[in-house]
């Protein structure tokens, strides 16, 4: 077992309160709490299970990948007038750079480099951009053929 503060490998840990969490520490770094008594179960209630306790129902041979859904995820297809679509938007509104920044929360020259097409900007702020200016930036999804 791992200690929780330390993370030493150890045969076995206590449940301590260290400033108002509980935690399971070695005894080496049980000192730095105070110990937590075990909880007391209604008769006839089983313990629950830990997370080294098998599972009732897992399938034997079954192994759970792990995925990063943000890499699985396609960025927006940006038209490819979208920085001049941006400019000519804000022109229409009579903003500056500054006053677009401001209300997008970004710095001026972000502001600039999305004009200038040199900057490819996240897709929260494709949304944010689209919502202010009340423009598309993203391209029509070609048809399949």
């Amino acid at each position: 077992m791992l200690c929780e503060m330390c993370g030493q490998d150890v045969p076995a840990t206590n449940s301590v309160r260290v400033e108002g969490s509980t935690l399971q520490l070695c005894p080496n770094c049980a000192k730095f709490g105070v110990p937590v008594a075990p909880p007391v179960l209604p008769a006839g209630s089983a313990p629950r299970p830990t997370a080294d306790a098998p599972r009732p129902f897992a399938r034997a041979g079954r192994r759970v990948e792990e995925r990063d859904l943000y890499t699985e995820l396609p960025e927006m297809e940006l038209a490819p007038d979208w920085g001049k679509r941006i400019r000519v938007a804000r022109e229409a509104l009579t903003w500056t750079p500054e006053d677009l920044g401001k209300k997008l929360n970004e710095k001026k020259s972000v502001i600039l480099k999305l004009e200038a097409g040199s900057f490819r900007p996240p897709d929260s702020t494709i949304r944010k951009v689209e919502r202010l200016l009340r423009i598309r930036l993203r391209a029509d999804p070609e048809p399949a053929a």
